[in-house]
């Protein structure tokens, strides 16, 4: 299927609870966009963070809408306020970490595809209160990286932070 075009309010788009922890809004899927690319605004709190990880398809963009996050990027920390924007390559070795009481980003990924796949795969309806309620399912987030794979895990959250609370 081609693209189509794609017009959403603030409070539009599918809503996904991820068990990396965070609500998605989808405003763009890879099925609208002809696989040209997937965005969603993502919703998280501080402490959220990702391990260590790379993507072998798909260049990662990240712009911070609200609040703060701390980006890895090959060893080199990066703090990302409020309208910063950090573009990751496929290939580099990157995580993120929310360093404010909240965070709000828009994320896009490029192509769409996998990334997105990744991503439904580790999540379930926002609806689902009991799932949304639960605590960071690592183990989940591993299944839909494997069988995807739209993400390679190196290790994890390389934040002195993280690291010193787990």
């Amino acid at each position: 299927m081609g693209a189509v075009p794609i017009v959403r309010a603030a409070d539009e788009g599918e809503q996904l609870w991820f068990f990396g922890g965070g609500t998605h809004t989808w405003k763009a899927t890879a099925a609208e966009t002809g696989g040209a690319f997937s965005l969603f605004e993502d919703v998280m709190t501080q402490g959220k963070n990702t391990p260590y990880h790379r993507h072998p398809d798909h260049d990662d963009v990240v712009y911070v809408l609200e609040g703060e996050i701390l980006v890895n990027i090959e060893g080199q920390e990066h703090r990302v306020g409020p309208g910063g924007v950090a573009a990751v390559p496929r290939g580099v070795a990157h995580a993120l970490l929310v360093t404010s009481p909240m965070a709000r980003i828009l994320a896009l990924m490029t192509p769409g595809g996998s990334g997105e796949a990744f991503f439904r795969g580790a999540s379930v309806s926002a609806n689902d209160e009991e799932a949304s309620a639960s605590p960071v399912d690592f183990d989940r987030v591993r299944d839909s990286a494997a069988a995807t794979g739209a993400v390679e895990i190196l290790g994890p959250p390389p934040f002195d932070v993280v690291s010193a609370n787990t």
